[in-house]
């Protein structure tokens, strides 16, 4: 079982940055795979990049160059470094973590946090 902790979500202007983080309740190292996901009223959850163990990373196209994940072993946390953001970055974005352990895949979400992108 992993519990995840998102912060740093918060109202921003057109053009600025955020970073969000994702606090893991125990070790990320053996985690296969972690992301960010957001999503919109009356929209599906969407990918918005992903992180796996070995450190390979891929984005959505509407956030490449702009956005980037990475991930901090040691202190069991994911951030996304949101840099020259849009109002339709507009969204609660919730972090993952897909884990496969020998019963199965298993995945965890975190609560959310909101990003208010202002034009």
């Amino acid at each position: 079982q992993v519990q995840l902790v998102e912060s740093g979500g918060g109202l921003v202007q057109a053009g600025g940055s955020l970073r969000l983080s994702c606090a893991a309740s125990k070790s990320i190292f053996s985690i296969n795979a972690m992301g960010w996901y957001r999503q919109t009223p009356g929209k599906q959850r969407e990918l918005v990049a992903v992180i796996t163990r070995g450190g390979s990373t891929d984005y959505a196209d509407s956030v490449k160059g702009r956005f980037t994940i990475s991930r901090d072993n040691a202190e069991n946390t994911v951030y996304l470094q949101m840099n020259s953001l849009k109002p339709e970055d507009t969204a609660v974005y919730y972090c993952h973590a897909l884990e496969r352990l020998s019963g199965g895949l298993y995945d965890y979400w975190g609560q959310g946090t909101q990003v208010t992108v202002s034009s």
